[in-house]
């Protein structure tokens, strides 16, 4: 039986695309590198930022970590709050709240970001635990996040068969079976269902009620 659900961020809880290809578009000018197709910047949604610049630009790690710095640089004044939620994700929160889920996030976005979003849509009360990255870089990958989640939540005495993590891409799939727990994936974000299905997801719905509906199976 699921006792606490861990949310993703960016594509489950929130339509974040605009903020952060943007942002990624204007550390790259700083660099010389002009993308003017934004659709192209979509793989930087979902696992951190460093790793992604060195891959797909070939950056090297000092490069990697200046060009973090700058995309921090538009997205702390303009980037963090070009985004939305996604239809039915409030509400549904809300309501597992009210009948007794511990409710947790976890999020590879820099935690100080992860507080100002959620305070901005008003839904921090719903919130048990806020868990995101570290902006030193220390905690970044999702298995590090949840990791710190659980240490944060080893007073509630729940047990890993107990937790669930909701998140949209294979990088959370794989993060919490690292992690031990087990995750539902979700198609409406920026993943795909296939790599949901192949990285291992206990199933992929297509809206909230689909989850709600799976989490009570479990």
């Amino acid at each position: 039986m699921i006792k606490a659900i861990l949310f993703d961020l960016d594509g489950t809880i929130i339509n974040s695309e605009e903020g952060i290809t943007k942002c990624v578009q204007y550390a790259l000018k700083s660099f010389g590198i002009d993308e003017p197709d934004l659709k192209k910047l979509l793989c930087f949604i979902g696992p951190p930022l460093e790793p992604v610049f060195r891959e797909k630009y070939g950056f090297d790690k000092d490069k990697a970590w200046q060009a973090v710095l700058k995309y921090r640089e538009r997205f702390d004044k303009t980037g963090i709050f070009e985004c939305e939620l996604y239809d039915g994700v409030a509400e549904t929160i809300r309501e597992l709240k009210e009948e007794g889920y511990v409710i947790a996030l976890a999020s590879s976005k820099p935690e100080t970001a992860c507080r100002r979003i959620l305070e901005h849509f008003s839904l921090t009360p719903y919130f048990d635990e806020i868990v995101g990255s570290t902006l030193d870089g220390s905690i970044s990958t999702k298995q590090q996040v949840l990791e710190e989640l659980g240490r944060r939540m080893e007073h509630m005495q729940i047990t890993k068969d107990q937790m669930c993590l909701i998140g949209d891409t294979e990088y959370d799939v794989i993060g919490a079976d690292q992690f031990g727990i087990r995750c539902i994936g979700v198609s409406y974000g920026f993943g795909k269902r296939e790599l949901l299905e192949r990285a291992g997801a206990y199933c992929v719905c297509d809206n909230m009620a689909e989850v709600v509906d799976a989490l009570q199976q479990m």
